[in-house]
C-alpha cells in the first residue's frame, strides 16, 4: 500500500526547546495509524509539525511524495491535510453551520451545498442544531462538530488530536464508529493522537509508540496490545 504521508528525521521545537528528535512514521493511503504516548511525549507537537504550525520544524515530511516541509499551514490544508486540534478549536460565539462553511474556506469547487447534507448524514444531532450557537453544544457535540468542519474540506488526510478526551464513553464510542465509517467509506486516511489506547488501538490498523519525543516502539495494534510493559502502561491490564 502506497504511504499519504511519511516523515524522515522529523525534528520540533518551541524556541530553544526540542521536543522532537529524530520521528520516522508512515501513514498508508486509506489507512488508520494510532500515535500513543503518555502526556508530554509529544503527541499534539508532531500534528502541529506536520501543518507547520506554532513549532520549529526539522527533517522532511512527505504528503502524497511531495515535500511539504516548510510550506505554509494554509497550503498543506489545501493539499488536504485537515487537523481536528485538541480543545476541538470550535468557534463558539458562530452557529454549528457557519462553523461548516468555515471548514470549506479553501474550497472552490460547487459542492459545498451537498457536502452539508453528507456530514450531517454521519452526525444527524448537528442538522438538529445547525442554526444554534457552537458554544452552548455539549461537548460531544462540540467534538462531532469540530470533525464535521475538518471534512467540510474534502481531505484526504484528517489529523486527530485526542477526540475522546472529556467525553462520557458512549459518545466516544459513537465517534469512533463514525470515524471508522468514514475511513471504509470515503477511503480517509487518519492520523491519530489519543491517550485511551484501547479504544485507539481498537479502531487503527498501525501504531506508533511515543517517549520523550522519540519513536520507542511500532507495529499493527495486536503486537503492540503483547507487549506487556505497554500493557502495564497504557492499557491497565
Amino acid at each position: 500500500m502506497s504511504a499519504i504521508l511519511e516523515t524522515r528525521d522529523l525534528g520540533a521545537a518551541y524556541g530553544p526547546t526540542q521536543v522532537l528528535q529524530s520521528v520516522n512514521l508512515t501513514v498508508p493511503a486509506g489507512g488508520i495509524v494510532t500515535l500513543l504516548g503518555a502526556n508530554g511525549a509529544g503527541k499534539t507537537t508532531t500534528l502541529r509539525a506536520l501543518c507547520n504550525m506554532m513549532v520549529r520544524v526539522s527533517g522532511e515530511i512527505r504528503f502524497n511524495e511531495q515535500r511539504i516541509d516548510g510550506k505554509m499551514t494554509e497550503d498543506i490544508v489545501r493539499l488536504g491535510v485537515a487537523h481536528v486540534p485538541d480543545g476541538r478549536g470550535t468557534f463558539v460565539t458562530m452557529t454549528v453551520e457557519e462553523n461548516l462553511r468555515l471548514g470549506a474556506y479553501t474550497r472552490r469547487d460547487k459542492q459545498v451545498a451537498q457536502d452539508f447534507d453528507r456530514v450531517y448524514g454521519y452526525f444527524p444531532r448537528l442538522q438538529e442544531r445547525r442554526r444554534q450557537q457552537a458554544g452552548t453544544l455539549s461537548g460531544g457535540e462540540q467534538q462531532m462538530l469540530a470533525i464535521s468542519r475538518a471534512l467540510m474540506l474534502r481531505p484526504k488526510l484528517l489529523l486527530l488530536d485526542e477526540p475522546s478526551f472529556g467525553l462520557a464513553p458512549l459518545v466516544v464510542q459513537e465517534i469512533f464508529r463514525i470515524l471508522r465509517t468514514i475511513n471504509e467509506q470515503e477511503g480517509v486516511s487518519m492520523l491519530l493522537v489519543e491517550q485511551n489506547a484501547n479504544i485507539a488501538l481498537e479502531l487503527a490498523h498501525y501504531a506508533y509508540l511515543l517517549e520523550t519525543g522519540r519513536i520507542v516502539m511500532d507495529g499493527p495494534p495486536a503486537s503492540i496490545t503483547a507487549n506487556e510493559s505497554v500493557r502495564r502502561s497504557y492499557l491497565g491490564y
